[in-house]
């Protein structure tokens, strides 16, 4: 007998009338119209069922922090890594661990069970370190956490030598977590951020990890530290295991250099996360008019066939005020951002929020297939478009099979003369 039976779904590719059988927490069936013998058996209605929310670029460490020890009053993106220098010898690890834990729960009720974090990995103490991975063990039965060695300072930068920072580093991927990562346009000069970038990539290919760098997080059109991060990548043989986060500079390069920029990414097989809520609102802040957007360039990543995923990156901390953990709302964002208003433009905005993000994660057991996890969710609208557009309601969330979250209907109920068929009506 099935566990689990899924009737009349709608599945993102357009499949309508789709069954989903799960048994042992595997899907086991997908097919139009099946019906058999289950302990559960769900009637869909159409609406949407799809694989889990995946945010690829996060930063838990700082969430639900805002307004310790102050609030960042320009909105800048140096003054955000400036306070959190000023939160960090404040920190301790039980107040880390429960503001974690609560993200997390706002996530799963959201239908986001993976996210990738970058965790600070510049104090002494390791103390992020220490509480995410604690984080991780706990949240590990109901939501995949993928942590990042996040260099916050640089690695080159500032007056401890880089020994001192590649050991914190190292020691912070010896205790178990899973991603090398950097940030070379925060160092001090051109010349110490391509050097930075080499010296990381060769750590991940020495030690068989990914790459995920903070790269050219500015509006300088001359901060070309992807091109760098894109040889490496060929010169060590990474493909498809590195990632560059925001590559906001791409918004101001000149179309040539970028015409000749695309096709190296491609071809060292380079993932790229835009933070549309994140980009849109620290970038251009030097401008008067016009002010530039800041968001990379997502069509044209995705034309030159780059992986292009997108990520919440902050949610009430030093740099992002609001938040919630909706990955939708972060679709809805990339897509006006982006000005994806096609049909297929605004797909592929729901893709940047599941199967792209997974991508970028190298998830495994992840999509809707036969043989995938039992990880889906079943959204309150009836294909990705109107999932963005409404912000979906998550009715059912179920890892590995088992049900996880779970959210009533959302019903409208008006009371207006002359329209008594409209007294209770939901959205779809």
């Amino acid at each position: 007998m099935l566990d689990l039976l899924i009737q009349n779904a709608t599945l993102p590719d357009g499949r309508a009338g789709v069954t989903v059988a799960v048994r042992d927490g595997k899907i086991v069936e997908v097919t139009a119209g099946l019906d058999a013998p289950a302990h559960e058996v769900i009637d869909a209605h159409g609406r949407l069922l799809s694989p889990p929310f995946v945010d690829a670029h996060f930063h838990m460490d700082a969430t639900l922090s805002y307004g310790l020890p102050r609030v960042n009053q320009s909105g800048t993106l140096l003054e955000g890594i400036a306070l959190w220098g000023e939160l960090k010898p404040l920190l301790t690890q039980e107040a880390l661990i429960e503001r974690a834990l609560t993200y997390c729960d706002w996530a799963v009720a959201k239908g986001l069970l993976a996210i990738r974090t970058h965790v600070d990995v510049c104090d002494e103490r390791l103390l992020a370190v220490e509480a995410l991975l604690e984080v991780k063990r706990r949240v590990a039965p109901y939501l995949d956490l993928q942590l990042v060695a996040f260099p916050q300072d640089g690695v080159l930068r500032g007056p401890l030598g880089p020994d001192q920072h590649m050991d914190k580093l190292k020691r912070a991927l010896a205790m178990g977590v899973d991603v090398v990562g950097g940030i070379p346009h925060f160092e001090r000069t051109y010349e110490q951020g391509s050097r930075s970038i080499k010296l990381l990539c060769e750590l991940a290919a020495e030690r068989g990890l990914m790459v995920d760098m903070h790269c050219d997080e500015s509006d300088d059109p001359l901060s070309r530290h992807v091109e760098t991060l894109a040889y490496e990548t060929q010169r060590l043989g990474l493909h498809g295991r590195v990632t560059g986060s925001h590559l906001t500079s791409m918004h101001s390069m000149d179309n040539y250099y970028v015409s000749k920029l695309l096709p190296l990414m491609a071809e060292a097989q380079l993932h790229v996360v835009a933070n549309p809520l994140i980009n849109i609102t620290l970038q251009g802040r030097h401008d008067t008019y016009p002010k530039r957007r800041g968001m990379t360039r997502v069509p044209e990543l995705l034309a030159a066939g780059i992986n292009v995923a997108f990520g919440h990156d902050c949610v009430m901390d030093p740099w992002y005020s609001l938040g919630s953990g909706d990955m939708l709302e972060v679709a809805h964002m990339g897509l006006h951002v982006a000005q994806m208003t096609s049909q297929q433009g605004m797909r592929q905005c729901f893709d940047a929020v599941t199967t792209n993000a997974a991508k970028v994660m190298h998830l495994q057991g992840y999509g809707l297939e036969v043989g995938c996890d039992a990880s889906f969710v079943l959204l309150q609208a009836r294909d990705p478009v109107e999932a963005i557009r409404l912000r979906a309601n998550r009715l059912k969330v179920w890892r590995k099979g088992k049900l996880v979250a779970e959210t009533a209907e959302v019903v409208a109920k008006l009371h207006v003369a002359g329209r008594p068929n409209a007294v209770g009506f939901s959205q779809p």
